[in-house]
């Protein structure tokens, strides 16, 4: 686990997010990565977003502080985060894609850190601007968002060796994916809510008898 969180780690993972097309090849090819690092990230993104929700200037922001619960926030991004690596690792192994699944945990988790730092900056600049200057607060969210999803899918693209359009098209696949398999999982939920109810309908039924 030290070595995963090493020095070298950590000034690699810099180097990806200035040079994304060098620096998720070599994650690829020379194991240069870190899962706990971009599981790391994904947290802090879940963090950032929720202390811009609770702390921006009323300014930008109508969010009553009361309706913001930064734990179940984090537990759905995790959750996201892990059904669009599963989505994405599941429709690549049909293509041929090259990735490993921790390549793309790392792809992912990665590609997402402009957007924890422009939700960071936005929300220290929402503490500042006047009424009429909110456009720059939405401009440094849109900038990190962007080049967040440059990132993942740049990152996508080196990890599976595929070309930008095949890129796209299976992450279009990906968001299918991770639809079909939330519904699997709703619909196991429900048969064993109902399988649940039914036996413990049998079991009070033999109990008052």
């Amino acid at each position: 686990m030290k070595e995963l969180f090493s020095k070298e780690k950590w000034s690699y993972f810099g180097y990806t997010l200035t040079h994304p097309m060098d620096g998720f090849y070599w994650i690829r090819h020379k194991e240069y990565g870190s899962v706990p690092i971009a599981i790391l990230m994904v947290i802090l993104f879940s963090i950032s977003f929720s202390l811009n929700r609770l702390y921006a200037s009323f300014v930008v922001n109508e969010t009553d502080p009361r309706s913001v619960n930064s734990l179940t926030e984090l537990a759905g991004v995790l959750v996201l985060f892990l059904l669009v690596c599963v989505g994405n690792w599941s429709i690549t192994c049909l293509m041929d894609g090259e990735g490993r699944f921790k390549d793309i945990i790392i792809a992912v988790g990665y590609g997402i850190t402009p957007a924890t730092v422009g939700y960071v900056l936005a929300t220290l600049l929402s503490r500042v601007i006047a009424d009429n200057e909110q456009a720059f607060y939405g401009l440094v969210i849109a900038i990190g968002i962007a080049y967040a999803v440059i990132l993942v899918l740049m990152g996508i693209m080196q990890v599976h060796n595929y070309t930008l359009g095949k890129t796209l098209i299976t992450l279009f696949l990906t968001f299918v994916a991770v639809l079909i398999i939330i519904f699997l999982a709703l619909l196991l939920f429900n048969l064993v809510s109902q399988v649940i109810t039914f036996f413990k309908s049998i079991y009070l039924e033999l109990i008052f008898r």
